[in-house]
């Protein structure tokens, strides 16, 4: 099989591993260890029936739960069928720009959107030798935005998982046609509210905020996001799309991930110790470098390629990590991996320790 641009193809990765993918713990794909939540089997079984009928295409429950989280009007939100979907329809507004650019490395699907509209894209490559600053940031974007100029960026970033208060860049990213910030890995910080481009849209309707369900709750499968943005904006979208983008069931338990505080909490707990451990004991094994993160998993840089380290983890203990062959600026020398449980991620640096000694 090909070899994957997204984390989490288990099938991939049992192939080489030579193992069923239910025997392998995945490290490649940034969910959310304590999930989903403990209540979900049962209320699933409960509410099957939501897979019976046509959902209701203005998903007006979703909306309302969404736009309570985020304090405000429900026609300001459009939920979507993972935020990958969105990010299709928000490359289709981005067409609009003469270019767009984005902060390399950069999420591979970005470029996969773009490219499908045919607006030219290019990458700013940000410092690796140190976690960007926000005049690092400014630095690199102010020579560039112009009237014509689209902007797509995500906080965190991913995949160094470095947080910037984007805010005090609003007034240099005004000068953009559009803006696009995803905030997939944002709810992972207790304080996402304070990091958020949320405030901003009222100053402008040239922002879109894309956000996800199924990484925090650990979903991947159901495909559940939402965007925030101005209501004419997302009325176009609404119009664009098959009438059904989200199933029946993801639109009503969107609402309960939402009201279920306790894991929330629980969340917040467990990852700033549990990625502090885990990138000190990566840094410990000679021959690696850690990048400091502010989300839920940490990028690595090898002074060979990890790719034979990727093998050997897979075949000799049913590790898979994310090689980056996919980010551009990064190359077979780096790979990430998620924060999981601290005995899953104890398991992790014994297998990798022992590959590389």
């Amino acid at each position: 099989m090909t070899r994957p641009n997204h984390g989490g193809n288990l099938r991939w990765a049992a192939g080489l591993a030579g193992a069923s993918p239910t025997d392998l713990l995945d490290f490649s794909a940034s969910l959310n260890p304590l999930g989903p939540p403990a209540w979900l089997a049962t209320w699933l079984q409960q509410h099957y029936t939501h897979l019976i009928a046509y959902p209701d295409p203005q998903y007006r429950q979703l909306r309302e739960a969404i736009a309570r989280h985020h304090d405000c009007d429900p026609d300001w939100i459009l939920p979507g069928n993972g935020a990958a979907e969105l990010l299709t329809w928000a490359a289709r507004d981005l067409a609009a720009c003469r270019e767009v650019l984005l902060l390399g490395p950069a999420f591979r699907d970005y470029e996969r959107a773009l490219t499908a509209v045919g607006v030219p894209w290019r990458r700013l490559a940000l410092p690796l030798d140190r976690p960007a600053s926000l005049a690092t940031l400014r630095g690199l974007l102010e020579p560039q935005l112009t009237p014509e100029t689209g902007l797509l960026i995500n906080n965190p970033h991913n995949p160094t998982g470095w947080l910037w208060p984007l805010r005090d860049l609003w007034p240099l990213l005004q000068r953009c046609r559009l803006v696009v910030a995803d905030e997939a890995f944002l709810d992972f910080l207790p304080t996402a509210a304070d990091w958020s481009l949320q405030p901003c849209l009222a100053q402008s309707r040239s922002l879109v905020i894309v956000r996800s369900l199924t990484k925090f709750y650990s979903l991947a499968g159901l495909r559940l996001g939402y965007a925030i943005a101005h209501p004419d904006r997302l009325e176009s979208w609404q119009h664009w799309r098959d009438p059904w983008s989200v199933n029946g069931l993801a639109a009503a338990l969107g609402p309960e991930l939402l009201a279920d505080h306790d894991f929330q909490a629980a969340t917040w707990n467990w990852l700033p110790p549990a990625r502090a451990a885990l990138a000190s004991g990566l840094a410990s094994i000679p021959g690696l470098r850690v990048l400091p993160s502010q989300a839920n998993f940490l990028l690595v840089q090898a002074e060979d390629s990890i790719l034979p380290l990727q093998e050997r983890l897979l075949q000799q203990h049913r590790l898979l990590i994310r090689d980056c062959l996919s980010f551009t600026e990064l190359g077979d020398r780096w790979f990430r991996v998620a924060v999981r449980s601290s005995a899953e991620n104890q398991r992790l640096l014994e297998a990798i320790a022992a590959e590389l000694a």
